[in-house]
């Protein structure tokens, strides 16, 4: 842990930092590469990682979304049905549900998710994504929105899910969306600590982060590095003070990071340099050319992969930009390193989903818990322990 890095007004010291990990329902992993993945897309390895994850210490799984299956992959599980099958394999884990608006109605999405919801016992989320891949949309016969006002669309999306969870009768009028007097019953569960299901949003542009500022509970970015998610946070908490803000309370933050924990940092560099050089290229290429365009269709150029290279890529959400790879040691100064600029979640991938997952819950995440304690009492404050999820590690290689 940095002590160079001054701690952010917004950073949250007494909360525990939470972790989640993305759901491998997509074959060939999360690397765009033919490096070696002990990771598969069906169900049975996906509900057996799920149990090893919970019992791991993560409290959150995020089931990405793609209609068309892409990045070198030619299969993929539907996200919202996935995510169901998942809460109903666990007992306490989490699990966001990744949609896009324009392929759904927030009203049939806001019914489903109340469903989920009863069924699991309140562990029901979702994650806004505006979407960046014209063909699903053209291909599909729906309409395509340029970049800025797929977020308009995105606002109003999320102001129908939070009314119709939260009022009775509810009505909006919008560009995209009329709701009249329209009631869900029963409503979402009275879950301590929650206005209602939570509500994830994905973006890393000017309009992204203004959109989630006024109306998201969690704002998700990819991979970056330090200073760069400090100017996201910042464009988030302006949005959010500017007084247009419609959440109940303030904005939480979460990162995508690409995990190579290794015994040494040579070991994990290593790794990381062989999973570069065995690169699906024309795979990497074609994905580069199409996220590049959707980032510079944005209003000020500053969309996602705007700035990414070849290597970036590789991982699709731009997990190595975080630089969670070396010991168990490093990566944990370094995840609190984020802690002190505002991140209050880590969203993590694997080359080994199962067996990683397990040993990040071992080797990794008790050194985070003594370094983020550290970090409270210096700043005269005490991590709240009480909030800590339950754990069995040795449950973790059994179940």
């Amino acid at each position: 842990m940095s002590n160079s890095i001054p701690v952010s007004p917004v950073a949250d010291l007494e909360t525990p930092l939470k972790f989640a990990y993305w759901v491998p329902n997509v074959s060939g992993g999360l690397v765009v590469s033919t490096i070696e993945q002990r990771t598969s897309w069906d169900f049975d390895y996906n509900k057996k990682l799920a149990r090893i994850a919970e019992d791991s210490g993560f409290e959150y799984a995020l089931t990405q979304t793609r209609y068309a299956a892409s990045y070198g992959a030619d299969k993929q599980h539907e996200a919202t049905s996935f995510s169901l099958a998942l809460l109903g394999a666990t007992e306490r884990l989490k699990v966001i549900s990744a949609v896009h608006p324009g392929m759904w109605h927030p009203g049939v999405l806001a019914k489903f998710i109340i469903t989920a919801d009863h069924i699991s016992g309140g562990r029901s989320a979702v994650n806004i994504v505006s979407g960046w891949l014209k063909d699903e949309f053209v291909n599909f016969g729906l309409d395509w929105l340029e970049h800025d006002e797929r977020y308009v669309r995105t606002e109003e999306f999320i102001g129908v899910l939070r009314g119709l969870w939260t009022e009775q009768s509810y009505s909006q009028s919008g560009k995209y969306y009329n709701i009249t007097d329209f009631t869900l019953n029963p409503p979402p569960l009275d879950v301590p600590g929650r206005a209602h299901p939570e509500i994830f949003f994905g973006g890393n542009s000017t309009a992204a982060q203004a959109a989630a500022g006024r109306a998201a509970d969690w704002y998700f970015s990819n991979g970056r590095s330090l200073e760069g998610f400090r100017d996201n946070i910042s464009g988030v908490v302006r949005a959010a003070e500017s007084g247009a803000r419609t959440a109940p309370a303030k904005p939480r933050f979460g990162l995508n990071g690409f995990v190579i924990a290794r015994d040494t940092e040579r070991e994990a560099t290593e790794t990381l340099r062989e999973i570069i050089a065995k690169a699906h290229r024309p795979a990497v290429e074609g994905f580069a050319a199409a996220v590049k365009e959707a980032g510079q269709s944005t209003s000020d150029g500053k969309g996602m992969w705007e700035d990414s290279t070849f290597e970036d890529m590789v991982q699709y959400n731009d997990g190595f930009r975080s630089r969670l790879i070396g010991t168990p040691e490093q990566i944990a100064e370094r995840i609190v390193d984020f802690k002190k600029i505002g991140v209050n979640l880590l969203l993590t991938c694997y080359l080994h989903f199962q067996e990683e997952v397990s040993a990040f819950g071992r080797d990794v995440l008790p050194i985070v818990r003594e370094l983020e304690a550290d970090l409270a009492r210096k700043n005269g404050t005490e991590l709240n322990t009480g909030l800590l999820p339950t754990t069995d590690l040795e449950g973790a290689h059994t179940r």
